[in-house]
């Protein structure tokens, strides 16, 4: 395949370096189903924008033969996961097939072009390892997205970071940088070194990007049982430990890849902060600078809405948010039976499910949760969407209580499918979007911009983006964080209560008494937004701060 064939476009002059965006997962469109959460919502904006700008970019990832999984609900109304075989006709099969050695077996690997016109992004492709040549084990590589099995999770490292190497070497691209999108595609660095024959010179093509805030959410493998799967592609144990001057039993992928980048960034300078505390007593890591996640404004907002606002247009900007509320709770009415009303303060909790992330925090002091729900003077609507990973029983646990709990309450609302088409209506149709993580573990967190973009005003804890957006207030409704010398126990009460009073003094005063006042703060909220969260900002920092 010749660049044109790929690209479909002359790549801008200024940006003109050659990039390789290696990440396991990406969020393009509702169709194409090969994403979990922030991470894909992140790179999926990122590759948008680098082809609203022409950048010379490609995306690498994987093509998940059964996805992330379905969101679906088993007879009692509980979420439960299905695993769904998906199919895609507007995918080119490139006819590239090449070998990637994995363990003891060699595994066919066969590449996949999504091209830039299909959906407006740079140019993607997809490796799977789902062929007749290869036996059950190495075909189920590429089957679901963050397998629960060890070793079929570090071989999908390999197919993504090996194999995306190969198959740039298969198309005769000798990309200037290698962009690790966290730290998953690892293994291209074993791969790369047996072509650079040296640590420096590699450091000069591969720059990181880290998501993770905590140590223990940081991927890690013994030593023994990486080599034994060709981890290190033709390198020893003892030669990938000196030469990354590692020791122990354990490999932790963002450390090495800390090790083999010339720079790596944190996703907000918050997180930025944390990554140079967490990492920056390692010898021989390479500089963490920040550069603060976005989403792209093109897809994300409505062009309704965004003509109301330009226009200064309050009544008109009122009525276009009536109507995409209407959207939403059609949905809600599909799924649970529920009416809601577009009159009503509605508020939203939706994203990546996971425990710190505290989807039940609001309902913690359950009688003064009772006592909200009942006002009928001012009342609210409370709508819950999000996907926990399959296997975290805590946080499924948390889902399906959620769902009991507000079962009877003809005001709340839990809805499943959390994928791109549901995370749009839930934006657009939200008054409030609501952020509530246990503090400095949500790295950046992007749903509270794009929401931003749709008339949502952000109700939140000060973590991740949220300190260089934030003002309270005026722009938004902050959460005060609790000392961090008192128990999480504590810690979760004071900050339920600190929430609820800002919702029953503040934000529930504000949207039903206070119009001008409303318009006001999802004006300065869009106005903070764009263009500082928006992912073309973000895509020429790349090029500045780390790929230049």
């Amino acid at each position: 395949m010749t660049s044109s064939d790929i690209f479909g476009y002359t790549p801008n002059p200024e940006y003109n370096k050659s990039v390789a965006y290696f990440s396991m997962e990406f969020a393009i469109d509702q169709s194409l189903k090969i994403y979990s959460g922030g991470l894909g919502f992140l790179s999926g904006s990122h590759l948008r924008s680098a082809f609203e700008l022409k950048q010379n970019l490609i995306g690498i990832g994987m093509l998940w033969k059964y996805g992330y999984y379905d969101q679906v609900r088993d007879r009692d109304n509980n979420m439960v996961p299905a695993f769904i075989e998906k199919d895609y006709s507007f995918l080119e099969d490139t006819g590239i097939v090449f070998s990637v050695p994995v363990h003891s077996a060699m595994v066919k690997v066969k590449a996949y072009l999504l091209k830039p016109e299909t959906f407006g992004t740079a140019p993607l492709f997809l490796l799977s390892t789902d062929l007749d040549e290869n036996d059950e084990v190495s075909k189920s590589i590429t089957h679901r997205l963050y397998d629960p099995n060890e070793t079929t999770r570090i071989a999908q490292s390999m197919i993504l970071g090996i194999g995306g190497g190969m198959l740039l070497d298969q198309l005769n691209m000798q990309p200037e940088i290698y962009h690790m999108n966290e730290g998953h595609a690892v293994p291209l660095n074993f791969y790369l070194y047996s072509k650079f024959k040296n640590l420096d010179e590699l450091k000069k093509h591969v720059v990181f990007t880290t998501h993770t805030p905590e140590l223990a959410g940081n991927e890690e493998h013994a030593f023994t049982l990486l080599k034994e799967m060709s981890f290190f592609y033709h390198m020893q144990e003892h030669e990938a430990k000196f030469i990354l001057g590692l020791e122990g039993d354990q490999f932790n992928y963002t450390l090495a890849a800390l090790k083999f980048s010339g720079k790596a960034n944190g996703v907000s300078k918050l997180h930025g902060e944390v990554a140079r505390e967490m990492w920056g007593n390692y010898k021989g890591i390479c500089e963490i600078t920040s550069i603060t996640n976005a989403q792209n404004q093109k897809y994300w907002q409505d062009a309704e809405l965004a003509e109301k606002l330009t226009a200064n247009d309050a009544p008109g900007l009122a009525a276009r948010k009536k109507e995409m509320k209407s959207l939403l709770f059609k949905e809600v009415a599909n799924q649970t039976g529920k009416l809601f009303d577009t009159e009503v303060l509605t508020v939203v909790w939706a994203r990546r499910f996971a425990a710190y992330k505290r989807a039940d925090l609001l309902m913690l002091d359950w009688e003064r949760f009772i006592a909200l729900l009942a006002k009928t003077d001012q009342p609210i609507q409370l709508i819950w969407a999000g996907k926990p990973y399959p296997e975290d029983a805590g946080a499924n646990q948390i889902f399906n209580d959620i769902i009991r709990k507000t079962k009877s309450f003809a005001n709340c609302a839990v809805l499943v499918g959390y994928e791109l088409g549901l995370s749009a209506l839930l934006k657009k149709g939200a008054d409030i979007w609501l952020n509530n993580p246990k503090m400095y573990r949500e790295a950046s967190g992007t749903s509270g911009m794009t929401a931003v973009m749709n008339g949502a005003v952000n109700l939140s804890i000060p973590d991740g983006w949220i300190p260089e957006f934030a003002i309270d207030g005026e722009n938004c409704f902050l959460i005060t964080p609790s000392p961090e010398d008192i128990s999480e126990a504590e810690r979760d009460v004071r900050e339920n209560a600190s929430l609820m009073d800002q919702l029953e003094n503040a934000v529930i005063p504000a949207y039903y008494e206070k119009s001008d006042r409303w318009f006001n703060m999802i004006q300065k909220g869009v106005e903070g937004v764009l263009p500082e969260f928006e992912s073309a900002r973000m895509a020429k920092a790349y090029y500045d701060k780390m790929y230049r």
